[in-house]
């Protein structure tokens, strides 16, 4: 089964193509952080016309890298949601519009459920059942993922997610949008025991997550002394904050992640979502679990931010689940009274 996945939750367009016999065919991928950056965050207006500019370009890009031609489509997988609405229904109405025109089946998919199944995309992948750290700008999640659609969600953050946190806490600091490469960076010239933040929850039963006080922490101390030093200071005031609210992140993620190993009993991890791309967190974990018999897989880098090689692995393995028949094809030929695009979507759901 070959399948075009099509991926436009926020502010990345992706198209690639995966065969369930040969693997990743294609990868193109256009990010927007410059288009996005002037303004310390995404625009969806312009996000929304910036993918409709690139979706077409890209989706013939990718069928050239995988030298094969669109009639050879057997699926297509789009990100139905969670997301930006605008951008999602971009994606969205242009994979009806290919489904519809080719006769080719077409499944909507969720954008996190993308995320948990990228590692699958390598050579050296995880097994099912595993435990599943989603780290991105929108969520920060605990899911056991048993099978294909089968995931039960542990814990979750309460207010901002770890990534929002980065970003907010860059902003603060005038680093620049995306806050979280930016802060690690920065990190690396700073010292981590500087200041002492409150590791947020950890002392509260259960798993979940909260960000949002340990971004207020920062905020005050930031505020309370940039006035009070010299502009040869500053440079390392910023260092040590970016390091010492780097630390408190992953320490806490680490610790909740820990106790979810302790209460499933499962030996293997997933860490993915745009924020496991940070070096201190792979760094982190490789200590911490390696000691306790834990396998960690993670996507590549490039896998770790919104792309499209994620969506169509997910659209393929839901394919090769349902085991797509000709009727499947009829339902494609009709055109839909509704394109559905979700902002908000439960991860416990069935396709």
């Amino acid at each position: 089964m070959i399948t075009l996945g099509i991926e436009t939750s926020c502010d990345e367009t992706g198209i690639a193509i995966y065969d369930d016999k040969k693997g990743l065919l294609a990868n193109q991928l256009h990010s927007q952080i410059k288009l996005h950056a002037k303004f310390g965050g995404v625009v969806p207006e312009l996000a929304s016309r910036d993918h409709i500019k690139r979706l077409t370009p890209l989706m013939k890009a990718a069928l050239l890298e995988a030298n094969i031609k669109l009639k050879d489509i057997n699926l297509i997988a789009y990100t139905q949601g969670p997301g930006l609405l605008g951008t999602l229904l971009t994606g969205a109405s242009f994979a009806h519009s290919i489904a519809y025109a080719n006769n080719i089946p077409i499944l909507g998919i969720h954008h996190l459920e993308g995320h948990l199944l990228a590692p699958l995309l390598e050579n050296d992948s995880p097994e099912f059942p595993f435990l599943a750290l989603l780290v991105s700008g929108g969520h920060t999640q605990l899911i056991h993922v048993k099978s294909i659609g089968d995931y039960t969600l542990l814990g979750e953050s309460i207010d901002d997610a770890a990534g929002e946190a980065f970003d907010k806490t860059a902003k603060l600091l005038d680093l620049g949008y995306p806050g979280g490469p930016a802060i690690s960076k920065l990190a690396e010239s700073g010292n981590s025991n500087t200041y002492k933040f409150t590791r947020p929850m950890i002392n509260k039963p259960g798993l979940d997550l909260s960000f949002s006080g340990l971004k207020t922490q920062v905020r005050n101390l930031y505020q309370k002394n940039i006035n009070n030093i010299s502009n040869t200071q500053i440079p390392k005031f910023k260092a040590d904050i970016a390091a010492s609210f780097e630390k408190t992140i992953i320490d806490t993620l680490i610790i909740k992640t820990k106790r979810a190993l302790e209460n499933t009993k499962l030996k293997t991890l997933v860490i993915s979502g745009g924020v496991s791309a940070n070096k201190l967190l792979r760094e982190t974990a490789k200590k911490q679990f390696s000691k306790k018999d834990i396998k960690v897989y993670y996507p590549r880098i490039e896998f770790c931010t919104d792309n499209g090689a994620m969506i169509a692995i997910a659209g393929s393995l839901h394919g090769l689940k349902n085991e797509l028949k000709k009727d499947s094809l009829k339902k494609a030929a009709t055109p839909p009274r509704e394109i559905f695009a979700r902002a908000r979507w439960p991860l416990n759901i069935s396709i």
